[in-house]
């Protein structure tokens, strides 16, 4: 919802209708949000007393090193949901990232065993189904011509469920070692790094003064302050429960059970804006959904196994 209203707001709002000024829009207004996630962050570890933790972690390069890729993937997935919100719209933005599990649980498979049971595979199958009928209809018409030109929103849906997918994966692993709450931090603290050292820099040389012509205006309205805060709060509550869950179930059941924002955006969009969503995405949405249920229901025997290690049956056996 806040990245939503955000671009009701000036400057964002004056950006509107031009290619590169949306992209510039949503270049800044991530940017922003990586910060106030992080601020938000630094706040949580230190009321929980774990700042010395996170210097602690910081300075142990072989774990803290597995968290900037992992900054990486979330700031392009991050990007490209606001992308998609600016060029498709929130309620395409907020079902696209549903597909999401699929990736996280490939590479989770393809990277530590974690495993893929044959109803898990249902579930993949029947979230890629939802996907389709998500993407497919919009995709066919801007390539035909037909559509609104948002095929950048579509790139930036890609990119959603791509990133958070990979990001899941890679935290999937380094979470083994490290402690969740350090490690979302730790995750931030690169991404922020990620945008003031590559990401600001190369758009600076795009876009000339205007970037901080946008970044000033955007810090002057009391508005964008509000909701600066509430993406900060929103995302750094979701994403601390996120990474939470990865040692306990899996990264696979972990992302298919943090899918079910997606439904539950398109009813607060509708409450707050009054736009009825588009009849493909509820029905692509609810398809998904259910795959995740696919997805996540097992029974609890295979989540006590949920990463078997190749030959440690074996070795049980011959080591009663």
């Amino acid at each position: 919802m806040p990245g939503t209203v955000i671009y009701s707001e000036v400057p964002f709002v004056d950006l509107a209708g031009s290619t590169g000024d949306y992209l510039l829009a949503a270049m800044v207004i991530t940017l922003l949000n990586a910060v106030a996630v992080l601020l938000a962050m630094y706040l949580w570890v230190a009321v929980l007393g774990k700042t010395g933790e996170y210097v602690r972690t910081m300075r142990r390069v072989r774990i803290s090193r597995w968290y900037a890729p992992a900054g990486l993937a979330g700031m392009l997935a991050i990007f490209g949901s606001i992308l998609a919100i600016a060029y498709v719209g929130a309620a395409f933005a907020a079902v696209a990232a549903l597909l999401y599990p699929i990736i996280g649980s490939l590479l989770a498979r393809l990277w530590y065993n974690e495993r893929i049971t044959r109803q898990a595979a249902v579930g993949i199958i029947v979230i890629v189904a939802g996907g389709v009928i998500i993407f497919a209809p919009g995709i066919v018409d801007e390539l035909a011509g037909a559509g609104s030109g948002g095929l950048l929103g579509y790139v930036g849906g890609a990119l959603a469920f791509i990133g958070w997918g990979i990001e899941g994966a890679i935290a999937g692993r380094a979470l083994d070692v490290s402690d969740p709450d350090i490690g979302l931090t730790l995750r931030f603290t690169a991404e922020v790094a990620l945008w003031l050292v590559v990401a600001v820099p190369i758009a600076w040389g795009l876009a000339g003064n205007r970037l901080w012509e946008v970044i000033g205006a955007a810090l002057a309205n009391p508005n964008n302050l509000l909701l600066l805060v509430l993406l900060g709060l929103t995302f750094g509550f979701c994403y601390v429960a996120w990474y939470k869950s990865f040692p306990l179930i899996g990264v696979g059941r972990g992302q298919a059970i943090a899918a079910l924002y997606g439904p539950l955006a398109l009813v607060w969009l509708y409450l707050f804006t009054l736009e009825a969503p588009g009849v493909q995405f509820v029905i692509g949405g609810l398809i998904a959904v259910i795959g995740s249920f696919v997805l996540f229901t097992e029974k609890r025997d295979v989540l006590e196994v949920v990463r078997a290690v190749p030959g440690a049956r074996t070795r049980a056996a011959t080591n009663p």
